[in-house]
């Protein structure tokens, strides 16, 4: 197992260049650690190195994905993200307070928050849907990332028309944080919900938009129709 993470960091490293390497810095205020390698190439090497560990057990594959996330960097978070999605039909409750621990320790950028929440928190959820009490209490954190991965956890499941209620009451706690990513978190969780539930989340922007940051408001409505839009930008 120790040969596959060497050889996954031998090949990042053979495929990084300088010009990846800054123009990913762009997408970023904080402050990140790219090797400066293009996302297909991160996606070739994920899938040929995963081949050689798909067999083995989840836990020693999750001790990879934690080795990966430790170094802090980006592609590497990337792949971790990804080979923890892939074991998703193995995932039981005692997961989530190990997802919990990345977001909490090593999840340092939205790039990182999106990949892991999207996929393996949000497969998870919809595994075991009492555990949303958990992204209830993220929504609650100091740590900016926590409180993005509360709502982005749900945007795969939002899309599909479920937990329309808990997405609501995530987006109460999360309504008024001066934060932009977290605001832009919240936001899309609302506009994920408008694939199956457009009717009900214009009327919870309706009902907010005075007061709703218009960052997460403008996420919320941005697929929503035009004269829509307008009733929910006006002042």
């Amino acid at each position: 197992m120790r040969g596959v993470l060497q050889q996954v960091r031998d090949e990042l490293m053979r495929n990084a260049d300088e010009k990846t390497r800054e123009n990913g810095k762009r997408f970023f205020r904080e402050a990140i650690k790219p090797i400066g390698v293009k996302t297909s190439v991160v996606k070739r090497i994920e899938r040929e190195c995963f081949k050689q560990i798909k067999d083995r057990g989840k836990d020693e594959i999750f001790l990879l994905c934690e080795e990966l996330w430790k170094s802090g960097y980006l592609e590497e978070s990337f792949i971790a993200c990804n080979w923890s999605y892939y074991m998703r039909k193995e995932y039981t409750p005692d997961d989530f307070a190990l997802f919990e621990k990345w977001i909490d320790r090593y999840v340092t950028n939205w790039a990182s928050c999106d990949t892991l929440c999207n996929h393996t928190v949000g497969a998870f959820i919809d595994m075991y849907p009492e555990y949303i009490n958990g992204l209830k209490k993220w929504a609650r954190s100091e740590n900016r990332w926590m409180k993005r991965a509360a709502a982005v956890s749900l945007i795969i499941p939002a899309k599909g028309g479920r937990y329309l209620e808990d997405v609501f009451e995530i987006a109460d706690i999360l309504f008024l944080d001066t934060d932009d990513l977290v605001q832009k978190g919240y936001g899309w969780m609302l506009k994920a919900a408008t694939e199956m539930h457009r009717g009900r989340v214009f009327d919870y922007v309706m009902r907010n938009k005075s007061v709703m940051p218009r960052t997460a408001l403008r996420y919320a409505i941005e697929k929503m129709p035009a004269d829509m839009k307008k009733m929910a930008m006006e002042k």
